[in-house]
């Protein structure tokens, strides 16, 4: 619709046309609520891009942890000049990767006062000032102590109080030297020669008396804080904090510096709530997978029973019943479910092929045209799917095309005619039960002469059309849980067909071979006149000779 004819609809009124007109800052109101619903729908806790956003601000946050430590090795002790420095290129990567943390750190502050909170599964606070009240009540205080550089490493520390127990000493070898200035120990500022501070301070070898480095003579001794190569320091403080930390800090060799002593106590004491943090999940796991085990062995054993059961119900044959719980033994072990009302489709294919044989063959020689026809019956038997209902679920209804044979093994169904009126039982149900079969107007829709008219011939076999099913008289119903082999129509299908074939191949057969015989038979003949006729001209010449 025109803008003129949406003004015509509002009798002319000028009102619609105002609405348009921007205001002074030259937005249209009404885009300004597009932008804010745009950036709510981005916003949602739900949508993709906090999903993405959350993920990475994880994967950020380990970084940052990562990152702080590494603060604590800048200061590097200068040997020659006995004097503290900075590690320059250290610094410079430690500040960048800090600073790149802690702006992202600023933009998701920034993005929690904007998005929407979830009070609820079904409440979304979207208005400002609620944000940024929960915001602040929560998590405002946590992510402002994460921009800061906490250190977070054992090592860091351990480097860390190496400098200042050698600094300390320098202060007071400075105190009792005449001319020394304690500021000048600074790299930048240092132009005197400290050298008298190896006799106060020696490290190799150390002096106990003079100055007790304790558990931070091993840093001083091995170059760690005079060294500027962080991989190396880096690795050493970490395997020295994780070796102390692994023995519970009972190899440390303490001072009586106050500070060092405590610094020892938290050691031990972090080692020690480590190794019960350790035991405590170790036997929570070790519990869990006892009583997963026992939930396992008590399952595979209720299922063993329950095929035990089956076995029984169907009265399988000792050898059978071996290899049965033999396969069903090695499939439970896997940790495969097995549903045992339905265990054939779970054992190996000539397993199946055996218990479909010794619980089906008899069922098929109770049919009047399998009883004298054992190829058939075999052919039959091979064509035959387990089939499972459950009580009172109708197989076949009254009416309905019967497109299946059905041989109960377990169960009991009913077989009845009922009212087409009212749908109610209007004949004395018929009680089918275990080792019977009801479906025979199947076979002798597939079988029987009556029918060859519909059936056609192509190359030596037969087609049966699935148009011309035999309808069902009765409907059955079950009664109890059902278990069963099914001939189906299709199947049924394939069983003509490959019986019509073999008693055609069967009749081609007996032809040549008459047709061999007979020719036999007239080579014969032939063979036989061309000698009398042959030993009669002889004899008539004889005769007139004479």
């Amino acid at each position: 619709m025109s803008f003129r004819g949406h003004q015509q609809d509002n009798g002319g009124s000028n009102q619609d046309i105002e609405k348009q007109v921007p205001k002074d800052d030259g937005v249209d109101p009404r885009k300004k609520g597009t932008t804010r619903k745009t950036i709510l729908q981005n916003f949602n806790p739900e949508g993709k891009f906090l999903q993405m956003w959350n993920r990475m601000f994880v994967v950020l946050c380990t970084i940052a942890v990562s990152v702080d430590p590494l603060f604590f090795y800048l200061p590097v002790i200068n040997e020659d000049n006995k004097c503290l420095a900075l590690d320059d290129k250290l610094k410079i990567i430690v500040i960048c990767l800090r600073s790149v943390t802690d702006m992202i750190y600023v933009l998701n502050i920034i993005l929690q006062f904007l998005c929407p909170v979830k009070l609820a599964r079904t409440v979304i606070v979207k208005d400002a000032w609620p944000i940024a009240k929960s915001y602040l009540s929560s998590y405002f205080l946590m992510d402002i102590l994460a921009i800061l550089p906490i250190p977070q490493v054992l090592g860091a520390f351990w480097y860390l109080f190496s400098i200042e127990r050698e600094m300390a000493c320098w202060h007071i070898a400075c105190t009792k030297h005449i001319g020394c200035n304690s500021s000048s120990f600074k790299c930048q500022l240092s132009l005197r020669n400290h050298t008298f501070l190896n006799d106060y301070c020696p490290v190799e070898p150390p002096n106990t008396t003079l100055f007790d480095f304790g558990i931070f003579l091993d840093a001083l001794q091995s170059g760690t804080v005079a060294s500027k190569d962080f991989p190396r320091k880096f690795a050493y403080c970490f395997w020295w904090g994780l070796r102390n930390l692994s023995s519970v800090g009972q190899n440390l060799q303490t001072s009586t510096y106050i500070w060092e002593t405590l610094f020892a106590v938290l050691i031990s004491i972090f080692g020690l709530l480590l190794f019960l943090y350790f035991i405590g999940n170790l036997q929570t796991y070790m519990q869990l997978a006892t009583q997963r085990s026992e939930d396992i062995i008590q399952s595979v054993k209720f299922k063993e029973r329950d095929v035990d059961m089956w076995i029984h119900r169907n009265d399988l044959p000792p050898d059978m019943k071996k290899e049965i719980m033999s396969n069903i033994t090695h499939i439970l072990k896997k940790k495969k479910d097995v549903d045992v009302e339905k265990l054939l489709p779970h054992l190996p294919v000539d397993l199946r092929k055996k218990i479909k044989n010794y619980l089906c063959k008899p069922l098929l020689r109770k049919v009047r045209m399998l009883e004298n026809n054992e190829q058939l019956l075999q052919m039959i038997c091979d064509h035959l799917k387990p089939v499972y209902y459950n009580e009172q679920s109708y197989i076949v209804r009254e009416g309905e095309p019967l497109d299946a044979m059905l041989f109960i093994t377990q169960g009991i169904v009913w077989n009845f005619t009922s009212d087409s009126g009212e749908g109610t039982v209007s004949s004395k149900p018929q009680c089918i039960e275990k080792d019977n079969f009801f479906g025979q107007e199947l076979l002798d829709w597939g079988f029987c002469e009556e029918n060859e008219k519909d059936k056609e011939f192509v190359d030596g076999s037969a087609s049966l059309n699935l148009s011309d099913l035999p309808i069902s008289t009765k409907t059955v119903k079950t009664h109890t849980k059902v278990e069963g082999f099914a001939l189906t129509a299709e199947d049924l299908r394939t069983v003509v067909s490959k019986w019509k074939t073999k008693e055609v191949s069967f009749i081609q057969a007996v032809w040549r071979r008459h047709q061999l015989e007979k020719k036999n038979q007239l080579a014969s003949e032939n063979k036989n006149w061309l000698s009398f006729s042959f030993s009669f001209f002889k004899n008539t010449s004889k005769s007139s000779s004479a």
